[in-house]
Protein backbone atom coordinates (compact mmCIF):
# COMPACT_ATOMS: atom_id res chain seq x y z
CA UNK A 1 0.00 0.00 0.00
CA UNK A 2 1.55 3.67 -0.20
CA UNK A 3 2.17 4.97 2.77
CA UNK A 4 4.11 8.24 2.13
CA UNK A 5 2.17 10.74 -0.31
CA UNK A 6 -0.77 11.73 2.16
CA UNK A 7 -0.96 15.38 1.43
CA UNK A 8 -2.25 16.16 4.88
CA UNK A 9 -5.69 17.72 6.06
CA UNK A 10 -8.51 18.98 4.35
CA UNK A 11 -10.19 21.74 3.91
CA UNK A 12 -13.52 22.49 5.68
CA UNK A 13 -16.17 21.99 3.61
CA UNK A 14 -17.95 25.25 1.97
CA UNK A 15 -20.42 25.31 -0.52
CA UNK A 16 -18.71 26.07 -3.81
CA UNK A 17 -18.60 29.20 -5.75
CA UNK A 18 -20.24 30.48 -8.69
CA UNK A 19 -17.75 29.48 -11.32
CA UNK A 20 -15.65 32.07 -12.90
CA UNK A 21 -16.85 31.98 -17.20
CA UNK A 22 -15.79 28.91 -18.69
CA UNK A 23 -14.89 27.06 -16.01
CA UNK A 24 -16.35 23.82 -15.38
CA UNK A 25 -18.10 22.86 -12.10
CA UNK A 26 -18.63 18.98 -13.01
CA UNK A 27 -16.00 16.95 -14.85
CA UNK A 28 -17.48 13.75 -16.09
CA UNK A 29 -15.69 11.02 -17.00
CA UNK A 30 -16.43 8.00 -19.41
CA UNK A 31 -13.80 5.09 -18.96
CA UNK A 32 -13.71 3.40 -22.12
CA UNK A 33 -12.56 -0.04 -23.83
CA UNK A 34 -12.99 -0.19 -27.27
CA UNK A 35 -16.64 1.16 -26.82
CA UNK A 36 -17.00 2.67 -30.92
CA UNK A 37 -20.73 1.41 -31.09
CA UNK A 38 -21.84 2.68 -27.71
CA UNK A 39 -19.82 5.79 -27.37
CA UNK A 40 -21.40 8.42 -29.23
CA UNK A 41 -24.79 7.66 -28.36
CA UNK A 42 -23.55 7.53 -24.74
CA UNK A 43 -21.94 11.22 -25.20
CA UNK A 44 -24.46 12.59 -26.94
CA UNK A 45 -27.27 11.78 -24.61
CA UNK A 46 -25.53 12.79 -21.52
CA UNK A 47 -24.55 16.17 -23.16
CA UNK A 48 -28.45 16.96 -23.84
CA UNK A 49 -29.31 15.66 -20.49
CA UNK A 50 -26.34 18.57 -18.21
CA UNK A 51 -27.50 21.12 -20.70
CA UNK A 52 -30.70 20.87 -20.71
CA UNK A 53 -30.86 19.96 -16.84
CA UNK A 54 -27.33 20.98 -14.95
CA UNK A 55 -27.04 24.63 -13.55
CA UNK A 56 -23.60 24.93 -13.80
CA UNK A 57 -20.73 24.80 -16.14
CA UNK A 58 -19.57 21.14 -17.15
CA UNK A 59 -17.32 18.95 -18.81
CA UNK A 60 -17.42 15.46 -20.43
CA UNK A 61 -14.04 13.69 -20.47
CA UNK A 62 -13.70 10.63 -22.39
CA UNK A 63 -10.86 8.49 -20.93
CA UNK A 64 -10.08 6.36 -23.53
CA UNK A 65 -7.87 2.99 -22.13
CA UNK A 66 -5.72 1.97 -25.13
CA UNK A 67 -8.36 1.38 -27.39
CA UNK A 68 -7.51 -0.56 -30.26
CA UNK A 69 -10.64 -0.13 -32.82
CA UNK A 70 -11.96 3.40 -33.91
CA UNK A 71 -12.82 4.85 -30.03
CA UNK A 72 -10.30 7.27 -30.31
CA UNK A 73 -11.62 8.51 -33.60
CA UNK A 74 -15.23 8.52 -32.47
CA UNK A 75 -14.12 10.14 -29.24
CA UNK A 76 -12.17 13.02 -31.45
CA UNK A 77 -14.99 13.31 -33.43
CA UNK A 78 -17.38 14.15 -30.58
CA UNK A 79 -14.66 16.54 -28.96
CA UNK A 80 -14.52 18.52 -32.10
CA UNK A 81 -18.25 18.71 -32.25
CA UNK A 82 -19.02 19.37 -28.71
CA UNK A 83 -16.89 22.76 -27.06
CA UNK A 84 -17.86 21.25 -23.38
CA UNK A 85 -16.45 17.50 -24.37
CA UNK A 86 -12.64 16.47 -23.91
CA UNK A 87 -10.58 13.36 -24.83
CA UNK A 88 -8.12 11.84 -23.06
CA UNK A 89 -5.95 9.10 -24.21
CA UNK A 90 -4.04 6.24 -22.74
CA UNK A 91 -1.89 3.53 -23.51
CA UNK A 92 -2.88 0.93 -20.41
CA UNK A 93 -5.95 -0.52 -19.68
CA UNK A 94 -7.88 -0.20 -16.36
CA UNK A 95 -10.38 1.56 -15.25
CA UNK A 96 -8.94 2.96 -12.27
CA UNK A 97 -6.11 3.79 -13.81
CA UNK A 98 -8.23 6.27 -16.41
CA UNK A 99 -10.11 7.82 -13.36
CA UNK A 100 -6.80 8.74 -11.40
CA UNK A 101 -4.79 10.30 -14.44
CA UNK A 102 -8.68 12.39 -15.51
CA UNK A 103 -8.91 13.06 -12.13
CA UNK A 104 -5.75 14.14 -11.08
CA UNK A 105 -5.42 16.76 -13.88
CA UNK A 106 -9.15 18.08 -14.16
CA UNK A 107 -9.10 21.76 -12.36
CA UNK A 108 -12.96 20.88 -12.00
CA UNK A 109 -13.91 21.09 -8.00
CA UNK A 110 -16.37 18.45 -8.77
CA UNK A 111 -15.42 14.89 -10.43
CA UNK A 112 -17.97 12.14 -11.61
CA UNK A 113 -17.33 9.32 -13.41
CA UNK A 114 -20.35 6.72 -15.25
CA UNK A 115 -20.04 3.63 -17.51
CA UNK A 116 -20.61 4.16 -21.35
CA UNK A 117 -23.50 2.15 -21.48
CA UNK A 118 -25.63 4.86 -19.15
CA UNK A 119 -26.99 1.51 -17.37
CA UNK A 120 -27.85 4.32 -14.69
CA UNK A 121 -30.75 6.90 -15.15
CA UNK A 122 -29.34 10.63 -15.77
CA UNK A 123 -32.17 11.77 -13.42
CA UNK A 124 -30.01 10.65 -10.34
CA UNK A 125 -26.96 12.70 -11.82
CA UNK A 126 -27.77 15.79 -10.34
CA UNK A 127 -28.61 14.65 -6.83
CA UNK A 128 -25.61 12.90 -6.99
CA UNK A 129 -23.63 15.73 -7.18
CA UNK A 130 -25.41 18.20 -5.23
CA UNK A 131 -24.46 17.77 -1.48
CA UNK A 132 -20.92 17.98 -3.21
CA UNK A 133 -21.25 21.20 -4.72
CA UNK A 134 -23.43 22.55 -1.40
CA UNK A 135 -20.32 20.94 1.05
CA UNK A 136 -22.55 18.48 2.94
CA UNK A 137 -20.71 15.25 1.28
CA UNK A 138 -17.12 14.43 0.29
CA UNK A 139 -18.12 11.53 -2.09
CA UNK A 140 -21.64 10.03 -3.78
CA UNK A 141 -22.54 6.95 -4.90
CA UNK A 142 -25.23 5.39 -6.77
CA UNK A 143 -26.64 2.69 -5.55
CA UNK A 144 -28.48 -0.23 -6.62
CA UNK A 145 -28.79 -1.81 -3.48
CA UNK A 146 -31.35 0.64 -1.62
CA UNK A 147 -34.52 0.13 -1.19
CA UNK A 148 -35.96 3.13 -3.38
CA UNK A 149 -33.88 1.66 -6.14
CA UNK A 150 -35.86 0.57 -9.52
CA UNK A 151 -33.80 -1.92 -11.18
CA UNK A 152 -33.81 -4.59 -13.88
CA UNK A 153 -31.04 -7.28 -14.19
CA UNK A 154 -30.51 -11.06 -14.32
CA UNK A 155 -30.60 -13.02 -10.87
CA UNK A 156 -26.74 -13.72 -11.40
CA UNK A 157 -25.37 -10.45 -11.29
CA UNK A 158 -27.95 -9.74 -8.92
CA UNK A 159 -26.68 -12.61 -6.59
CA UNK A 160 -22.39 -11.90 -7.30
CA UNK A 161 -23.39 -7.97 -6.50
CA UNK A 162 -24.80 -8.73 -3.01
CA UNK A 163 -22.46 -11.44 -2.04
CA UNK A 164 -19.35 -9.08 -2.80
CA UNK A 165 -20.87 -6.03 -0.54
CA UNK A 166 -21.93 -8.62 2.71
CA UNK A 167 -18.36 -9.95 2.01
CA UNK A 168 -17.21 -6.06 2.50
CA UNK A 169 -19.64 -5.58 5.38
CA UNK A 170 -18.08 -8.51 7.16
CA UNK A 171 -14.50 -8.30 6.07
CA UNK A 172 -14.18 -4.15 6.23
CA UNK A 173 -17.10 -3.43 7.95
CA UNK A 174 -17.95 -1.40 5.27
CA UNK A 175 -21.15 0.64 5.64
CA UNK A 176 -21.77 1.89 2.18
CA UNK A 177 -24.26 -0.56 0.49
CA UNK A 178 -23.46 -0.67 -3.11
CA UNK A 179 -19.46 -0.61 -4.23
CA UNK A 180 -19.86 -1.73 -7.62
CA UNK A 181 -22.06 0.89 -9.07
CA UNK A 182 -20.57 2.57 -12.31
CA UNK A 183 -22.11 6.08 -11.16
CA UNK A 184 -20.21 8.13 -8.69
CA UNK A 185 -18.89 11.39 -7.41
CA UNK A 186 -16.00 13.30 -5.19
CA UNK A 187 -14.51 16.18 -4.33
CA UNK A 188 -11.26 17.06 -5.99
CA UNK A 189 -9.71 18.59 -2.70
CA UNK A 190 -10.96 15.13 -1.14
CA UNK A 191 -9.54 13.35 -4.42
CA UNK A 192 -6.18 14.85 -3.76
CA UNK A 193 -5.72 13.26 -0.87
CA UNK A 194 -7.23 10.11 -1.73
CA UNK A 195 -5.91 9.01 -4.76
CA UNK A 196 -2.68 8.99 -3.21
CA UNK A 197 -3.37 6.56 -0.98
CA UNK A 198 -5.53 4.13 -4.10
CA UNK A 199 -3.34 1.37 -5.47
CA UNK A 200 -5.18 -0.66 -7.88
CA UNK A 201 -5.62 0.41 -11.23
CA UNK A 202 -8.89 -1.53 -12.32
CA UNK A 203 -12.14 -2.32 -10.82
CA UNK A 204 -10.63 -2.77 -7.54
CA UNK A 205 -10.89 1.16 -7.45
CA UNK A 206 -13.71 1.73 -6.42
CA UNK A 207 -13.84 -0.42 -3.91
CA UNK A 208 -10.54 0.91 -2.52
CA UNK A 209 -11.14 4.12 -2.45
CA UNK A 210 -15.16 3.59 -0.89
CA UNK A 211 -13.09 1.62 2.08
CA UNK A 212 -10.29 4.53 2.51
CA UNK A 213 -12.80 7.50 2.31
CA UNK A 214 -15.29 6.07 5.29
CA UNK A 215 -11.75 4.48 7.35
CA UNK A 216 -10.76 8.38 7.27
CA UNK A 217 -13.93 9.82 8.49
CA UNK A 218 -15.53 11.14 5.14
CA UNK A 219 -19.11 11.51 4.23
CA UNK A 220 -20.52 9.29 1.75
CA UNK A 221 -24.02 10.61 -0.23
CA UNK A 222 -25.56 7.45 -1.39
CA UNK A 223 -28.21 8.15 -3.94
CA UNK A 224 -30.59 5.15 -5.13
CA UNK A 225 -31.13 5.04 -8.76
CA UNK A 226 -32.75 3.49 -11.59
CA UNK A 227 -30.90 1.08 -12.91
CA UNK A 228 -31.35 -1.23 -16.22
CA UNK A 229 -28.64 -3.96 -16.42
CA UNK A 230 -26.61 -3.70 -20.07
CA UNK A 231 -26.54 -7.28 -21.80
CA UNK A 232 -23.60 -6.58 -23.99
CA UNK A 233 -21.55 -5.64 -21.13
CA UNK A 234 -17.70 -6.56 -21.45
CA UNK A 235 -17.15 -7.13 -18.07
CA UNK A 236 -15.47 -10.27 -17.30
CA UNK A 237 -17.36 -11.57 -14.42
CA UNK A 238 -15.19 -14.25 -12.85
CA UNK A 239 -11.86 -12.24 -13.41
CA UNK A 240 -13.45 -9.50 -12.12
CA UNK A 241 -14.57 -11.45 -8.99
CA UNK A 242 -11.02 -12.84 -8.24
CA UNK A 243 -9.05 -9.28 -8.70
CA UNK A 244 -11.66 -7.86 -6.17
CA UNK A 245 -11.42 -10.73 -3.45
CA UNK A 246 -7.57 -9.91 -3.68
CA UNK A 247 -8.28 -6.49 -3.25
CA UNK A 248 -10.18 -7.29 -0.15
CA UNK A 249 -7.97 -9.45 1.67
CA UNK A 250 -4.50 -6.45 0.69
CA UNK A 251 -6.94 -3.54 2.00
CA UNK A 252 -7.84 -5.82 5.04
CA UNK A 253 -4.46 -6.81 5.66
CA UNK A 254 -2.70 -3.44 5.58
CA UNK A 255 -5.97 -2.03 7.71
CA UNK A 256 -5.07 -4.63 10.35
CA UNK A 257 -1.42 -4.14 10.51
CA UNK A 258 -1.89 -0.35 10.13
CA UNK A 259 0.26 0.34 7.14
CA UNK A 260 -2.15 3.35 6.04
CA UNK A 261 -1.60 6.35 7.26
CA UNK A 262 -5.30 7.44 7.23
CA UNK A 263 -4.81 8.73 11.20
CA UNK A 264 -3.46 12.16 8.90
CA UNK A 265 -7.29 11.76 7.56
CA UNK A 266 -9.05 11.46 10.45
CA UNK A 267 -11.16 14.66 11.54
CA UNK A 268 -10.05 16.12 8.04
CA UNK A 269 -12.59 18.90 8.38
CA UNK A 270 -12.73 21.93 10.86
CA UNK A 271 -16.21 21.40 11.02
CA UNK A 272 -16.73 18.57 12.20
CA UNK A 273 -19.56 18.43 14.80
CA UNK A 274 -16.87 15.98 17.01
CA UNK A 275 -14.03 17.88 17.39
CA UNK A 276 -16.44 20.94 19.27
CA UNK A 277 -15.75 20.62 23.40
CA UNK A 278 -18.11 20.68 25.46
CA UNK A 279 -17.67 21.33 29.03
CA UNK A 280 -17.32 18.62 31.38
CA UNK A 281 -17.60 15.84 28.52
CA UNK A 282 -13.97 13.90 28.35
CA UNK A 283 -13.21 13.43 24.46
CA UNK A 284 -14.39 10.62 22.85
CA UNK A 285 -15.10 8.38 26.41
CA UNK A 286 -18.26 7.04 25.14
CA UNK A 287 -16.46 4.97 22.27
CA UNK A 288 -13.14 4.14 24.10
CA UNK A 289 -15.75 2.60 26.66
CA UNK A 290 -17.85 0.34 24.36
CA UNK A 291 -14.54 -0.79 22.51
CA UNK A 292 -13.60 -1.73 25.67
CA UNK A 293 -15.93 -3.07 27.18
CA UNK A 294 -15.98 -5.68 23.86
CA UNK A 295 -12.27 -6.33 24.14
CA UNK A 296 -12.96 -6.95 28.07
CA UNK A 297 -15.74 -9.41 26.91
CA UNK A 298 -13.65 -11.24 24.45
CA UNK A 299 -10.51 -10.89 26.77
CA UNK A 300 -12.39 -12.23 30.21
CA UNK A 301 -13.89 -15.49 27.82
CA UNK A 302 -10.34 -15.76 27.00
CA UNK A 303 -9.20 -15.32 30.25
CA UNK A 304 -11.47 -18.14 31.60
CA UNK A 305 -10.69 -20.69 29.20
CA UNK A 306 -7.23 -20.45 29.86
CA UNK A 307 -7.21 -20.41 33.49
CA UNK A 308 -9.45 -23.91 32.98
CA UNK A 309 -6.95 -25.27 30.94
CA UNK A 310 -3.92 -24.66 33.07
CA UNK A 311 -6.00 -25.98 36.17
CA UNK A 312 -5.46 -28.86 34.74
CA UNK A 313 -1.93 -29.06 35.09
CA UNK A 314 -0.98 -26.64 38.22
CA UNK A 315 -2.53 -24.83 41.30
CA UNK A 316 -4.74 -22.12 41.25
CA UNK A 317 -2.70 -19.17 41.87
CA UNK A 318 -0.42 -20.56 38.72
CA UNK A 319 -3.07 -21.16 36.63
CA UNK A 320 -4.37 -17.56 37.29
CA UNK A 321 -1.03 -15.92 36.89
CA UNK A 322 -0.32 -17.77 33.00
CA UNK A 323 -4.37 -16.93 32.60
CA UNK A 324 -3.90 -13.38 33.26
CA UNK A 325 0.01 -12.62 31.43
CA UNK A 326 -1.39 -14.39 28.02
CA UNK A 327 -4.87 -12.39 28.07
CA UNK A 328 -3.17 -9.46 29.75
CA UNK A 329 -0.82 -9.17 26.61
CA UNK A 330 -3.51 -9.41 24.26
CA UNK A 331 -5.90 -7.58 25.91
CA UNK A 332 -3.33 -4.17 25.60
CA UNK A 333 -2.58 -4.98 21.84
CA UNK A 334 -6.54 -4.85 21.25
CA UNK A 335 -7.14 -2.25 23.24
CA UNK A 336 -4.36 -0.38 21.38
CA UNK A 337 -5.47 -0.55 18.12
CA UNK A 338 -9.11 -0.96 18.50
CA UNK A 339 -10.23 1.28 21.74
CA UNK A 340 -7.70 4.14 21.60
CA UNK A 341 -6.97 4.17 17.70
CA UNK A 342 -2.99 3.41 18.17
CA UNK A 343 -1.72 2.23 14.83
CA UNK A 344 1.47 1.65 13.63
CA UNK A 345 4.50 0.06 15.86
CA UNK A 346 5.77 2.88 17.22
CA UNK A 347 5.83 2.83 21.17
CA UNK A 348 4.29 -0.81 21.23
CA UNK A 349 7.03 -2.07 23.86
CA UNK A 350 6.30 0.75 25.93
CA UNK A 351 2.30 0.33 25.98
CA UNK A 352 2.84 -3.61 26.17
CA UNK A 353 5.42 -3.08 29.35
CA UNK A 354 3.25 -0.49 31.07
CA UNK A 355 0.26 -2.75 30.19
CA UNK A 356 2.15 -5.51 32.32
CA UNK A 357 1.89 -3.16 34.72
CA UNK A 358 -1.66 -2.74 35.05
CA UNK A 359 -1.78 -6.87 34.70
CA UNK A 360 0.55 -7.16 38.47
CA UNK A 361 -2.36 -4.57 39.80
CA UNK A 362 -4.90 -7.05 38.28
CA UNK A 363 -3.26 -10.20 39.74
CA UNK A 364 -2.95 -9.05 43.05
CA UNK A 365 -6.58 -8.54 43.06
CA UNK A 366 -7.66 -11.91 41.53
CA UNK A 367 -5.08 -13.42 43.71
CA UNK A 368 -5.79 -11.90 46.89
CA UNK A 369 -9.49 -13.08 46.46
CA UNK A 370 -8.37 -16.70 45.60
CA UNK A 371 -5.98 -15.95 48.94
CA UNK A 372 -9.05 -14.45 50.74
CA UNK A 373 -11.33 -17.93 49.30
CA UNK A 374 -8.53 -20.19 50.58
CA UNK A 375 -8.54 -18.97 54.23
CA UNK A 376 -12.68 -19.38 53.95
CA UNK A 377 -12.95 -22.81 52.95
CA UNK A 378 -10.04 -25.29 52.91
CA UNK A 379 -11.43 -26.98 48.92
CA UNK A 380 -13.59 -24.68 47.50
CA UNK A 381 -15.60 -25.97 44.57
CA UNK A 382 -14.77 -25.26 40.76
CA UNK A 383 -17.27 -22.87 39.85
CA UNK A 384 -16.88 -20.75 43.71
CA UNK A 385 -13.47 -19.89 42.59
CA UNK A 386 -15.23 -18.80 38.86
CA UNK A 387 -16.93 -16.50 40.57
CA UNK A 388 -14.69 -14.99 42.70
CA UNK A 389 -12.50 -14.46 39.96
CA UNK A 390 -15.23 -12.81 37.76
CA UNK A 391 -15.68 -10.45 40.63
CA UNK A 392 -12.28 -9.55 40.91
CA UNK A 393 -11.76 -9.10 37.30
CA UNK A 394 -14.99 -6.59 37.31
CA UNK A 395 -13.14 -4.61 39.81
CA UNK A 396 -9.55 -4.74 37.79
CA UNK A 397 -11.52 -3.91 34.74
CA UNK A 398 -12.80 -0.62 35.91
CA UNK A 399 -9.25 0.44 37.41
CA UNK A 400 -7.42 -0.87 34.03
CA UNK A 401 -9.86 1.44 31.78
CA UNK A 402 -8.89 4.68 33.98
CA UNK A 403 -5.27 3.68 33.79
CA UNK A 404 -5.19 2.62 29.90
CA UNK A 405 -6.67 5.94 29.47
CA UNK A 406 -4.76 8.74 31.81
CA UNK A 407 -1.17 6.73 31.66
CA UNK A 408 -1.28 3.92 28.84
CA UNK A 409 -3.00 5.65 26.27
CA UNK A 410 -3.35 9.42 26.96
CA UNK A 411 -5.49 11.62 24.33
CA UNK A 412 -3.25 12.40 21.60
CA UNK A 413 -5.08 15.57 21.86
CA UNK A 414 -4.07 16.81 25.06
CA UNK A 415 -0.82 15.91 24.75
CA UNK A 416 0.18 19.89 24.03
CA UNK A 417 0.24 18.95 20.37
CA UNK A 418 -0.73 22.04 18.96
CA UNK A 419 -2.20 22.23 15.12
CA UNK A 420 -1.47 25.55 13.18
CA UNK A 421 -4.07 26.63 10.73
CA UNK A 422 -2.19 29.07 8.22
CA UNK A 423 -5.03 31.85 7.20
CA UNK A 424 -2.31 33.26 4.71
CA UNK A 425 -0.78 30.24 2.46
CA UNK A 426 0.74 30.05 -0.92
CA UNK A 427 2.12 26.26 -0.79
CA UNK A 428 0.09 24.21 -2.70
CA UNK A 429 -0.29 20.53 -3.81
CA UNK A 430 2.42 20.14 -6.54
CA UNK A 431 1.45 20.78 -9.93
CA UNK A 432 -1.40 23.05 -8.89
CA UNK A 433 -2.03 26.36 -9.48
CA UNK A 434 -1.86 29.24 -6.87
CA UNK A 435 -4.16 31.34 -8.12
CA UNK A 436 -6.73 28.19 -8.51
CA UNK A 437 -10.83 29.81 -7.68
CA UNK A 438 -11.15 26.33 -6.16
CA UNK A 439 -8.86 26.73 -3.98
CA UNK A 440 -9.88 27.63 -0.01
CA UNK A 441 -7.10 30.25 1.10
CA UNK A 442 -6.90 28.72 4.61
CA UNK A 443 -5.97 25.31 3.03
CA UNK A 444 -2.43 24.40 2.86
CA UNK A 445 -1.87 20.87 1.37
CA UNK A 446 1.49 19.43 1.13
CA UNK A 447 3.04 16.20 0.20
CA UNK A 448 3.94 13.72 2.74
CA UNK A 449 7.76 12.75 2.57
CA UNK A 450 8.85 9.38 3.90
CA UNK A 451 10.54 11.42 6.71
CA UNK A 452 7.46 13.34 7.78
CA UNK A 453 6.38 10.87 10.23
CA UNK A 454 4.95 11.50 13.64
CA UNK A 455 7.50 10.25 16.03
CA UNK A 456 4.96 8.62 18.15
CA UNK A 457 3.73 6.57 14.91
CA UNK A 458 6.76 5.18 13.44
CA UNK A 459 5.99 2.47 10.89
Amino acid sequence: MRTDSSPGTLPAREHLPAAPAGTPVLDVVIPVYNEEKDLQPCVRRLHEHLAGTFPYAFRITIADNASTDTTPQVAARLAAELPEVTTFRLEQKGRGRALRAVWSASDAPVLAYMDVDLSTDLNALLPLVAPLISGHSDLAIGSRLARSSRVVRGPKREFISRVYNLILRGSLQARFSDAQCGFKAIRRDVAQVLLPLIEDTGWFFDTEMLVLAERAGLRIHEVPVDWVDDPDSTVHIVKTATDDLRGVWRIGRALATGSLPLDRLTRPFGDDPRDRELKDVPRGLARQLVGFCVVGGLSTLFYLLLYSGFRVFTGSQTANALALLVSAIANTAANRRLTFGVRGRGGAVRHQAQGLVVFGIGLSLTSGSLAALGAATSEPAHSTELAVLIAANLAATVLRFLLFRAWVFPDRHDSGTTVVTSHHTDQFRAGEAADDPWMDATVQLLPVRPHDTDARDLR
